[in-house]
């Protein structure tokens, strides 16, 4: 490797941990719902199905509508400037969450603060794309995409603490500060790299398509489309799971809130973070050998997760052991095992949707997968599980909310099905690439 090109890894590694650390300080005030759930409904005597509102379809319709103009912006213009711009907008919306005096001012809250997360995801994997060639871009996916789970990690863990001690509003306005500092060092120190450095030249030249034009083009590809769609149902399933995992662990096996938060954060983040960087790792390291395996890799974790996930669902209530004052329950094994394999599809799915496309639509596809995603993940996840609460709620009592979490899981068996559908007819291929124009 020459002077150069290690300047150059350096230099992509650097930028790498600035996305990392911005999107993991944002993704924070996602993940700190879960455990402002009960604190918010008891305070404004609010429903489950109002608080899957909040935490999720007011926040994944605000974020829809803006999507695709926010991945056409990044599309077009500097990306870097961008991320600083919504980074010091996203951190003055989270203060007002923090000042709402009813639950309709809150959930209009929710709402600002998703539109200024709009251009981030795209923003960002449109960076990484051009910081990184395909062959080491599935780790580098990775490493970004595993923001989440450290956030949750700090969010539920050390969120739950700040929230039983200081109240959920003081939540929000710690979470803002990050954001902010991220935001300087993005306009002081990163440079926009050159946009398809690393493609095919055919697809490196300038854009050559309007925005709902190129939108037109990418939605009019079937294996985009399924792809798109396969993503869109792990989101329903996952963060369906990361918002309601603390309240089953209370209610199903009778943890308090700080314990319940405390595993809820460790254990799930920790095993998605380790299970989510290993599979960018193998991923890179099989994707050398046949790019079939940017679709076998997501089909296995799948079915491990799908398993995983029922035996932590059904799991009778049980502590089996205490670290510290937190009690931990049996089922905590299973939900660490579903935790590892449940980011497997990520890496893969990503590092195959950046190479479907021109480097003149990879924002705008990104956008409109993350207006999926976000729709079906944040917005119907989160609601349609805590209106399955509510309505199993005469039938199976203080287990209502462990019987929608099961229902809502069997959705992994779809995406499952429209993977292999992609498996089968060789969706990984370079053959199908978009064309620039």
């Amino acid at each position: 490797m020459s002077a150069t090109d290690i300047h150059t890894s350096r230099a992509s590694h650097t930028v790498l941990a600035l996305l990392v650390g911005g999107y993991a300080s944002i993704f924070l005030g996602r993940q700190i719902m879960a455990v402002m759930i009960e604190p918010i409904k008891l305070e404004f005597g609010a429903s489950d199905t109002a608080m899957g509102l909040i935490s999720g379809l007011a926040f994944a319709v605000a974020y829809a509508l803006m999507g695709l103009p926010a991945g056409g912006l990044a599309d077009r213009h500097s990306r870097v400037r961008l991320l600083a711009l919504c980074g010091v907008v996203w951190a003055i919306t989270t203060v007002i969450c923090g000042l709402a005096v009813s639950f309709p001012m809150l959930v209009v809250a929710r709402m600002l603060v998703a539109v200024t997360e709009a251009p981030v995801t795209p923003a960002s994997l449109s960076l990484i794309a051009d910081l990184y060639p395909a062959r080491n871009r599935s780790l580098a996916i990775s490493c970004f995409t595993a923001a989440p789970t450290l956030s949750a990690i700090v969010g539920l863990s050390l969120g739950a603490w700040v929230i039983d001690t200081w109240g959920w509003r003081t939540g929000f306005h710690i979470i803002a500060t990050p954001p902010l500092l991220i935001s300087v060092l993005l306009a002081l120190a990163v440079r926009e790299p050159p946009r398809g450095r690393f493609d095919n030249p055919l697809h490196a030249g300038a854009p050559g398509l309007t925005l709902w034009r190129s939108a037109g083009q990418l939605l009019g590809n079937p294996h985009y489309r399924k792809l798109v769609a396969a993503c869109a149902w792990f989101s329903f399933s996952g963060l369906a799971f990361a918002m309601w995992n603390t309240p089953f662990l209370i209610r199903s096996h009778g943890l308090s809130l700080q314990s319940a938060g405390i595993l809820a954060g460790v254990v799930t983040g920790c095993s998605a973070a380790v299970g989510g960087l290993f599979s960018g790792w193998l991923s890179d390291r099989l994707n050398v050998r046949s790019p079939a395996w940017l679709l076998g890799l997501p089909l296995i974790g799948t079915g491990f997760t799908l398993l995983s996930m029922l035996l932590y669902l059904l799991w009778p209530p049980g502590i089996a052991f205490r670290v510290g004052a937190v009690d931990v329950p049996a089922a905590m094994l299973w939900c660490a095992l579903a935790g590892f394999f449940t980011m497997w599809w990520v890496a893969p799915c990503f590092n195959l949707l950046t190479q479907m496309v021109s480097p003149w639509q990879r924002a705008t596809a990104i956008a409109l997968q993350t207006i999926c995603t976000t729709l079906a993940g944040i917005g119907l996840g989160p609601l349609l599980t805590g209106a399955l609460s509510d309505l199993l709620l005469p039938w199976s009592g203080g287990e209502s909310l462990r019987h929608a979490l099961l229902l809502v899981h069997l959705s992994l068996l779809l995406a499952m099905f429209l993977l292999w559908r992609l498996y089968r007819q060789q969706a990984f291929a370079p053959a199908q690439a978009l064309p620039a124009t």
